[in-house]
């Protein structure tokens, strides 16, 4: 069944004319559905509540950040923030596009009030904590960001999409996806089974004390100024299981792992950072090494992913996080 995905594009509108024709374009050459302001660029209350309708018809949220924080609402919000926030309340899937070195933007293309300014930075910093985001720097690169980051959300986090009216009421596709779903969840099963009784070979694995590096970006203030770092870190296996071992006992959603991970990664290098992240790839790395050697074992409900420790797991944890107590022997004289 062909699905198309409907995609609201959420930024400020007069400073980021370029890039949304840039986003918009390249969402209608995925076959997607764009949803935004330009339905209703004139933006007060009233319309507000139709514009949270448009988004709980939406399959994804995109946003976008620049240097403008954007025409405040009565409640003293911007209305992209006032988007952002009910999209996260809905639990739509999130993307976003936040502009890296706003600082080097034009004078037309940023705040030069104050208190709009502080807006926008406390708006920049809780989007970026605790989720995944692309940084970007000029408007031609945003379609090449949407085309590598849309995919990857839409086959992580399947949204329920928009079909024909006439291939809707065909069934017989449905249950052969269905059922082509089923062979593939008993596949994977087996895989799995496989897996766990392939214990004996982990020793070929790299874990223990064997590095891995990994990619990590960050704020840091230099010289009074606040720049984006970015930097392969070697950190060990040890190291990784033992940063979130007391977070998995219990169940634990994977965003929450996500930001004890990099965080832990960055600190490896800078005392004093904000906004850290380790690059998805690597992210996953550490999911799939997890998963192989037994230690981690993941589970979803509805869109949520979660991590919680294993038998296996828990036995190395406690092998090598508890404290033993020390002897001291004492000679008689």
């Amino acid at each position: 069944m062909d699905k198309r995905y409907q995609v609201f594009v959420s930024s400020t509108f007069a400073d980021l004319k370029d890039e949304r024709s840039n986003v918009i374009q390249t969402l209608m050459e995925m076959d997607c559905i764009p949803a935004g302001m330009e339905l209703f660029p004139a933006l007060d209350e009233e319309q507000f509540e139709f514009i949270k309708k448009v988004i709980d018809d939406s399959d994804y949220y995109l946003l976008i950040i620049g240097g403008r924080y954007g025409s405040i609402s009565d409640q003293g919000f911007s209305y992209t923030e006032m988007e952002y926030d009910y999209a996260i309340s809905q639990g739509v899937k999130v993307i976003a596009l936040v502009h890296g070195s706003p600082e080097k933007l034009s004078v037309e293309k940023v705040e030069m009030n104050p208190e709009a300014q502080d807006k926008l930075e406390k708006f920049r910093n809780k989007v970026t904590t605790g989720r995944l985001v692309k940084f970007w720097s000029d408007a031609r690169e945003l379609p090449g960001l949407v085309a590598l980051s849309l995919p990857k959300t839409i086959k992580t986090y399947p949204a329920v999409g928009w079909v024909r009216g006439n291939e809707a009421t065909d069934n017989t596709e449905l249950l052969k996806q269905l059922n082509d779903l089923r062979q593939e969840n008993s596949k994977l099963n087996r895989t799995v089974k496989e897996l766990q009784s392939k214990k004996s070979k982990k020793l070929d694995l790299a874990q223990g004390d064997d590095e891995v590096p990994i990619l990590v970006k960050c704020r840091v203030v230099e010289g009074g100024q606040e720049k984006l770092k970015s930097w392969k870190q070697k950190v060990t296996w040890n190291d990784l299981i033992k940063c979130i071992g007391p977070r998995i006992l219990k169940r634990e959603r994977e965003n929450v792992i996500f930001d004890v991970l990099s965080n832990y990664v960055a600190s490896k290098k800078y005392e004093e950072f904000s906004s850290s992240q380790i690059e998805f790839t690597d992210f996953e790395k550490i999911k799939i090494q997890f998963l192989t050697l037994d230690y981690v074992d993941f589970t979803g409900v509805g869109s949520t992913n979660y991590w919680e420790v294993t038998p296996e797991g828990q036995r190395f944890l406690l092998e090598i996080m508890s404290i033993r107590r020390e002897i001291n022997e004492e000679n008689d004289e």
